[in-house]
């Protein structure tokens, strides 16, 4: 096995404003809380504030890794030798390849509060599945992994 001599690591992370999100669904909670008196107000706020960051990082937990010789999306690990041509997809490409130009067989890793991605070519005849889609704050980054990683 040999090491990609550019390893990449990324986490899709959840945007910021969401963890405020996450604390105003807390004080609504609250709100609901707040006839039944105090105590149960403050419980409301921890627990729907706790509950909602639960949410919200689990949610931004995926990672998309290439390590060795296999890229792994979430939780997809496919051979970099599976793999084909990486396009790096601007945000109006991006739009287009995850509404009317997707196709159902294709391997989406979708974050819609990530602007661009990278489409890849799957070239196992043996795997029905035509591309990758993977959102990513780095295509460009990637593509480059996913390039000097290949097997030669």
């Amino acid at each position: 096995m040999q090491l990609s001599a550019a390893p990449y690591e990324e986490r899709l992370t959840a945007p910021r404003t969401w963890w405020v999100i996450s604390f105003l669904v807390g004080v609504s909670m609250a709100l609901i809380l707040l006839p039944f008196g105090t105590l149960p107000m403050l419980g409301g706020l921890a627990g729907g504030t706790a509950v909602a960051a639960v949410a919200a990082s689990s949610y931004g937990s995926v990672r998309i890794r290439v390590v060795g010789d296999s890229l792994i999306a979430g939780e997809a690990k496919i051979p970099l030798a599976a793999l084909g041509e990486a396009e790096v997809l601007d945000e109006e490409e991006a739009r287009a390849w995850r509404t009317y130009k997707a196709d159902p067989r294709a391997f989406l890793l979708l974050r819609a509060y990530i602007p661009t991605a990278l489409r890849v070519e799957v070239t196992d005849p043996q795997d029905p599945t035509p591309y990758l889609y993977l959102s990513t704050r780095e295509p460009e980054r990637l593509a480059e992994a996913l390039r000097t990683g290949k097997p030669e």
